[in-house]
């Protein structure tokens, strides 16, 4: 049985640990001059800047210069770091129904940046059993959706196969253990830790 095609980027489903994720997230910035759209379970990192003038966001807080973080959407590929995953958006008073954010839309996200979060994912190919414990990068073969609002980020599989090389984005910890997914098949689901994160223990700053 063929896995179904539903990519929703990254999805945070427990801590290293086993505990259960919580929902906690920081709240980070996007601004207006950013000409990307953002999508729940788009993967972002720190751009060594933060916010210069007051953010008063609805439903989320007014916050002074310089506390909000500004992050882009992750480049994929070895070598670009990830800083977190967003979960959410401060609400868009001029739109709404909006569960995305659109290109040059200035907006404060809700990112979870824990570097022992792990994270569901779906594979843009199969994956073997071997390759359990390797490191991958991510694929942004699928465009982000403008209805359901989630993020059309994979794990590559097929332009730059899963491999032990520690500057990659990802490490895969199991496929995860569900009816209707399996290893042997395009678009299996995978548990997975960001390997190359922006706030781990000894990282480089951006």
């Amino acid at each position: 049985m063929a896995n179904a095609d539903i990519p929703s980027g990254l999805v945070p489903v427990k801590h290293k640990s086993g505990a259960p994720y919580n929902g906690a997230a920081s709240a980070y910035y996007v601004p207006s001059t950013y000409a990307t759209a953002l999508f729940i379970g788009d993967a972002v990192t720190i751009t060594g800047t933060a916010n210069t003038t007051q953010v008063n966001a609805a439903g989320a807080g007014s916050f002074a210069i310089g506390t909000l973080p500004e992050v882009n959407l992750t480049a994929a590929g070895d070598g670009n770091p990830i800083t977190g995953v967003i979960v959410g958006f401060a609400p868009d008073p001029n739109g709404l129904e909006r569960i995305y954010n659109p290109v040059s839309t200035e907006r404060v996200i809700l990112v979870c940046d824990d570097p022992d979060m792990m994270f569901e994912i779906q594979a843009d190919g199969a994956i073997a059993a071997t390759q359990v414990g390797l490191n991958a990068v991510l694929i942004y073969t699928n465009a982000g959706s403008t209805v359901t609002g989630q993020s059309g980020a994979e794990l590559d599989t097929t332009s730059d196969a899963p491999a032990a090389d520690a500057s990659n984005q990802l490490t895969i910890q199991r496929v995860v253990n569900r009816e209707g997914n399996e290893a042997a098949s395009a678009y299996t689901k995978v548990e997975v830790l960001i390997n190359n994160h922006t706030r781990a223990y000894g990282a480089i700053g951006i």
